[in-house]
């Protein structure tokens, strides 16, 4: 045999001692020699069996973007150059109790435009999307921009900060839209595809997995947010979180980073939360939610052990609200929510969740661990009184007009300050209600001689007005017609 032969039979011998598990070393020539006195040889059906073996395949999410892309829009917004403080026309002609309306004469301090990008998707084929209340929150002009190029004014139908969801309308008919899957029957553990414009580079695809489920944030979040790792940054916010079906279980919302960019925990809005907020809002521009009147915190294994419970679970009550909700139904401080409506509680995060989703004026059935034993009381729940629920009347005209008001409903305590069971407060004045004298505070009692009783009333009268409005203000205990140009 000649070398060159003995050299490929070592190596056809190296290489099947490889398939048969054997430890091989390379010489300094490049043939390889069994690092054993004794090589088995594998056979030919082995080493087939053994290049055949199946090999976990990695996720493909080229078809479901092709397919459900189109319906993921960027988000852009810009809040007008505005006044700090404005001229007025000259008020000699109007009356007295009008002026308390004007503002003074002062030199002007203007403020330049300030710009926004953020991302949103589909859900209704003639024109609604959703996306984050912080994207557009505050927003004089909102702008939607498609994979196609094709960009839309946007009107914002909505905002509700609790939640950080926000609904839009674009005149448009037709639209893609996304397919909404069931963020409930989600697990830790499975693929998830992000897609948005961070740093507004748009339809920006990313993937990973859900990290975990129910993440309760700082604050006073009512939100059982989705953790996962995939890499989400600004200007994702708003945008879809799918399955690997193609299904939207989320709203890409928040990250956690020391940097302010990705650091692999990322969090999204539950599409099913997100979607009972959007119904309320496009149908009465406002949220309602149940409110118990309590102020919990977790029970640990020491407070456990105190109370004299099997195991550390449920809602410690550590103050109750003066004549609240909770106080009526004979809920004390000390007490332990084990259950709401039959459902265990296994932490306190979990209970504001759940009374939220109740509407005002529900009754509940918790299960109450007091003095060693158990009890059950049943709640008739408030109305949680959120201020930060709000609806932006920028109307954005086929003729290019606008109002430029922001409102939100009156609470029941501000109807009875003002002593009125109608109207709208504004929380921000730009354009032509604040060149007409509007400012933050004001309510809105009438438009056009009709009662204003919700945001909804207001946006249908803009929408009806014909270049002019007259809005009938409070401020303060003085009401007065105030008329709005309504124009380009």
């Amino acid at each position: 045999m000649s070398t060159l032969q003995m050299k490929r039979s070592l190596t056809a011998v190296a290489v099947a001692a490889a398939f048969a598990g054997g430890a091989i070393v390379a010489d300094h020539y490049g043939a390889a020699s069994a690092a054993h006195a004794a090589i088995p040889v594998a056979s030919p059906s082995a080493a087939t069996a053994a290049t055949t073996a199946p090999v976990a395949a990695l996720p493909d999410f080229a078809d479901m973007v092709a397919k459900h892309g189109p319906a993921v829009v960027e988000v852009s917004t810009q809040k007008l150059a505005h006044r700090t403080r404005q001229q007025v026309p000259d008020l000699d002609g109007l009356p007295p109790w009008f002026r308390q309306f004007a503002i003074p004469d002062m030199p002007d301090q203007h403020q330049g435009p300030m710009r926004g990008l953020g991302s949103g998707f589909v859900v209704d084929p003639n024109g609604i999307i959703l996306t984050n209340a912080h994207v557009v929150d505050g927003a004089d002009e909102v702008t939607v921009k498609f994979t196609n190029q094709h960009e839309y004014t946007a009107k914002v139908l909505g905002v509700d900060k609790a939640t950080d969801i926000a609904v839009l309308k674009i005149d448009a008919k037709d639209l893609p839209t996304v397919t909404i899957g069931d963020s409930s029957k989600a697990r830790v553990g499975e693929w998830v595809v992000a897609i948005g414009a961070p740093f507004g580079l748009e339809n920006t695809v990313t993937s990973g997995i859900i990290s975990a489920k129910s993440r309760s944030l700082p604050g006073d979040s009512i939100v059982p947010f989705i953790q996962t790792d995939a890499a989400v940054n600004p200007g994702n916010s708003g945008g879809p979180l799918f399955d690997l079906q193609g299904r939207v279980i989320g709203i890409n919302s928040q990250i956690y980073s020391r940097s302010g960019g990705f650091m692999g925990v990322s969090f999204s809005i539950p599409i099913d939360v997100a979607l009972k907020v959007s119904n309320q809002l496009e149908t009465t521009g406002h949220v309602s939610r149940g409110k118990l009147g309590v102020v919990i915190q977790d029970v640990n294994q020491g407070l456990a052990d105190s109370f004299g419970l099997p195991q550390p679970e449920g809602a410690l009550v550590s103050s109750v609200e003066k004549g609240g909700p909770a106080a009526q139904a004979g809920i004390e401080p000390g007490d332990v929510i084990l259950k709401l409506n039959g459902q265990t509680v296994g932490r306190s995060t979990e209970l504001p969740v759940e009374i939220a989703e109740q509407s005002p004026g529900a009754t509940v059935n918790l299960e109450v661990w007091r003095s060693h034993s158990s009890r059950n009381l049943s709640v008739k729940l408030g109305a949680m009184e959120d201020k930060r629920t709000a609806a932006n009347t920028n109307m954005h005209e086929g003729a290019g007009g606008k109002l430029g008001l922001a409102v939100r409903p009156l609470t029941p305590q501000e109807k009875s300050q003002a002593n009125t069971q109608q109207g709208v407060l504004v929380e921000k004045a730009a354009g032509p209600a604040a060149q007409a004298g509007l400012q933050p505070g004001d309510v809105v009692l009438a438009a056009n001689g009709a009662p204003i009783t919700s945001v909804e009333d207001l946006r249908n009268a803009v929408e009806k007005s014909k270049g002019h409005i007259a809005l009938l203000v409070q401020r303060g205990d003085s009401r007065i017609f105030v008329p709005v140009r309504v124009g380009g």
